[in-house]
């Protein structure tokens, strides 16, 4: 049974009680930063909570293990809108311990797809066209290394602007707790 009628009803309730007022804002981020975080349910509520952002401080962008795949990616691209159109002023790389991307196996994801019926032809096909699943879908050996390797593809990034800090953050996806693996202060 899908969840999508509960979601409906709920969303109509929120509306006619007028719960949204709670939350009104406006498209540009209060606090003037952009973050790059993953999208492990255990951190939807905690991250901004653990670190006092409220709705509308943060432009938050969200991705398996907050790396960055290519340099002309969505998530670039969300970075790149946040600091040039949405006056974003720093960046901020978050990852979490015991992600999911530091276990993931991409030719055993690979095994997955087929299981799921998809062709094998198509992934063939894919990889004919230049696109190695085994680079595509790799995780990390840590979540320390999954965000340096963010935070050195935002900084070395030919769009970006060098006065723009970027700084690269772990959490404790159970206590909140933040490490600093990087502070960056260019300005």
């Amino acid at each position: 049974m899908s969840i999508v009628p509960s979601l409906l009803e709920l969303n109509k309730k929120f509306v006619e009680e007028k719960k949204y007022e709670d939350y009104l804002t406006d498209k540009y981020p209060d606090k003037k930063v952009a973050i790059l975080t993953c999208m492990d349910a255990r951190l939807s509520e905690l991250l901004p909570k653990a670190l006092g952002f409220k709705n509308g401080d943060a432009k938050f962008i969200k991705n398996a293990g907050a790396i960055l795949t290519q340099p002309f990616g969505s998530a670039m691209r969300s970075i790149l809108v946040a600091v040039y159109e949405l006056e974003a002023r720093e960046v901020i790389v978050i990852g979490h311990l015991g992600c999911g991307m530091t276990e993931i196996d991409p030719m055993k994801m690979v095994s997955k797809f087929a299981e799921h019926g998809i062709d094998p032809l198509a992934i063939e096909t894919l990889e004919n066209a230049g696109i190695r699943m085994d680079k595509f879908l790799r995780g990390f050996d840590s979540a320390e290394e999954g965000v340096m390797h963010s935070v050195k593809m935002i900084r070395r990034h030919p769009l970006f602007p060098q006065a723009i800090p970027v700084h690269g953050f772990v959490m404790d996806p159970e206590t909140g707790a933040i490490d600093v693996i990087v502070e960056d202060y260019r300005e």
